[in-house]
């Protein structure tokens, strides 16, 4: 199935091939100026010295050819050279046909499926996940449904933060609460009980706890410290309680991503690896990958071509202990034995850009992997309408829990004030409420480019208005209340007759999928799904005032627009679905 860029480039092509000219130089593509024509050519402009000619020379000779092999199609020469092109009618009819019969509304896959993984998401047990956590779990679960459409083999991995001091503090501060619990007891090696000896509420209070005790007293840290090290070294109560705190953290996570509508496939973490760490060091130490450096052991990973040189990766401290990046080396051995993926994408914020190049360096340089297989899927911060670290009133850190409770109540209001969903069951209302918050929450974050900072506004993102999640909700069920309407008249969609200009923008937007969808993945950028599900609401908008369709008198015109529209409908639910925004039947 051939785009309309796509045939215009194979006729222009044509032409300039028939002239004497590379045919790569007739590239076509969408107009930077749609008020003069909906596409252009501006390979004129390049062929100039090849063909040592001016520019408009070598234009009016490709226009000259294109009447005489496409009489159809208009051409204009503009400035010194650039070829306007816009197609007849015919061709937008034809195209629209062929995008109306696909399942895939002009979605391709990809010509080379890969085996991909994606770490995204990274909370850490027994810590509440907060606003900061919203943008690795949104980018990276938009980033995996994409990739997923397109054909790759995706595995998701959440990578659990759950080995550390952490994991000391929380052990040392349940043991002062409730000394008596069998888990402290380091003669008993168990059985330990099923039962969780702590909810999650409890974990969210104990670690802070024991962190600022820590933080002033010396010897209270070298306590969690001493319990972190047993804890690693396999001490039977430590490990019974680390799974306790990872199964409770777990089950309160998966409340929050299940609201956000966020999946993983893998919920491992570090403490999975931590048995590979041994046999990890000694075989880098073997090997001379790893090197002794004032006590510690280190892999370096400068190179010669360096603007600005690396420190060593840290291996194993001064002190014996592995580190956040031993686990980071040790989790990319154990997905290359177990899924051996062509490529591995981490969704992590800008900050921790130094790291990351230190692991990936370091694992190339261990073998491990091939160089350009791990990336770096960076992100900036979530910030207040004031440009600061998005905080609550009282300046704490903004819970996502609230923040998706909060973004819930707005929707609710915002509903009501718009009189919309009050044909709907309590039931109905609610459900409705959950998918619009969730678009609004989305929708606000993706529509960014990913590498930049931006202010959450929450009044504005669940507007019905503007570019907004709920506002392209709502335009999707206008069209399915049109739809419902065409079927209980009687009235079928038919083919394609395309006569007004607001509909071939439509197919032209409708045919720019593809397009977008290669870009998004190519960049890693889901605020190109966005900007495409906005301008494609937004032609369907003009369409539908400028197009009357129930009321249309004309048979063969009301069913043409009819089908557009549906065509329009699956489009806008599919690219909306790889942002994870759902469309309720009704609102």
């Amino acid at each position: 199935m051939t785009s309309i860029v796509e045939q215009l480039t194979r006729a222009v092509g044509g032409a300039f091939k028939t002239v004497g000219l590379p045919a790569e130089l007739g590239a076509v593509f969408e107009s930077d100026r749609p008020d003069l024509a909906p596409y252009q050519c501006n390979g004129a402009m390049a062929a100039a010295r090849h063909a040592r000619r001016a520019p408009r020379v070598v234009a009016e000779a490709v226009a000259a050819r294109l009447a005489k092999d496409h009489p159809a199609l208009k051409v204009a020469i503009a400035g010194p050279g650039f070829l306007n092109l816009t197609p007849p009618m015919d061709m937008y009819a034809q195209r629209g046909d062929a995008l109306s019969e696909d399942a895939r509304a002009g979605a391709r896959m990809a010509v080379q499926p890969l085996r991909l993984m994606l770490d995204f998401g990274g909370p850490n047990v027994a810590k509440p996940m907060h606003v900061g956590h919203l943008r690795s779990s949104i980018i990276g679960d938009s980033l995996q449904r994409l990739m997923r459409f397109r054909g790759h083999q995706v595995m998701s991995d959440i990578h659990l933060g759950d080995w550390g001091l952490q994991m000391g503090h929380l052990i040392t501060e349940l043991e002062d609460e409730c000394p008596d619990l069998p888990y402290f007891d380091a003669a008993l090696t168990g059985p330990y009980p099923g039962q969780a000896p702590v909810t999650i509420e409890d974990l969210a209070r104990l670690y802070p706890q024991a962190s600022a005790k820590a933080r002033k007293d010396p010897v209270r840290n070298d306590r969690s410290r001493k319990a972190t090290a047993e804890l690693q070294a396999g001490r039977p109560g430590y490990r019974a309680l680390l799974r306790h705190f990872i199964n409770v953290s777990i089950a309160a996570l998966k409340d929050d991503f299940r609201a956000l509508g966020v999946h993983f496939d893998l919920w491992k973490g570090e403490s999975d690896v931590n048995d590979l760490i041994p046999e990890l060091v000694a075989d880098l130490k073997a090997r001379g990958v790893a090197e002794q450096s004032d006590g510690a052991w280190v892999v370096r990973v400068d190179r010669e071509d360096d603007s600005k040189a690396l420190a060593p990766l840290i291996l194993v401290s001064n002190q014996g202990s592995a580190l956040y990046a031993t686990t980071d080396l040790a989790t990319i051995l154990d997905r290359q034995r177990r899924r051996n993926p062509d490529l591995i994408l981490y969704v992590v914020d800008l900050g921790q850009s130094y790291h990351f190049e230190q692991v990936f360096r370091a694992a190339c340089k261990a073998g491990m992997v091939r160089e350009n297989t791990l990336e770096h899927v960076k992100f900036g911060t979530v910030n207040g309408p004031d440009g600061k670290r998005l905080r609550t009133r009282a300046g704490d850190t903004f819970r996502l829990a609230d923040l998706i409770d909060t973004a819930r109540e707005r929707a609710r209001e915002r509903l009501n004030e718009a009189g919309l969903g009050a044909e709907l069951s309590e039931m109905e209302f609610e459900n409705v409420a959950r998918a619009v918050a969730n678009a609004a929450i989305r929708f606000s974050d993706l529509q960014n480019l990913r590498t930049t900072n931006y202010a959450f506004d929450l009044d504005r993102f669940v507007s019905f208005e503007g570019k907004t999640g709920p506002y392209l909700q709502y335009q999707a069920v206008r069209i399915k209340s049109l739809l419902k309407k065409a079927a209980g008249k009687g009235v079928a969609p038919g083919s394609m007759v395309i006569s007004h200009d607001t509909e071939a923008a439509l197919i032209r937007r409708l045919d720019g999928f593809e397009t977008a969808l290669v870009r998004a993945e190519r960049d890693r950028a889901p605020n190109v799904l966005c900007e495409h599900a906005y301008s494609l609401a937004q032609a369907f908008s003009g369409f539908y005032t400028a197009c009357p369709i129930l009321s249309e008198r004309d048979e063969a015109v009301r069913s043409s627009r009819l089908r557009l529209a549906e065509t329009a409908l699956r489009q806008l639910e599919l690219v909306l679905g790889l942002i994870g925004i759902d469309v309720p039947e009704r609102m």
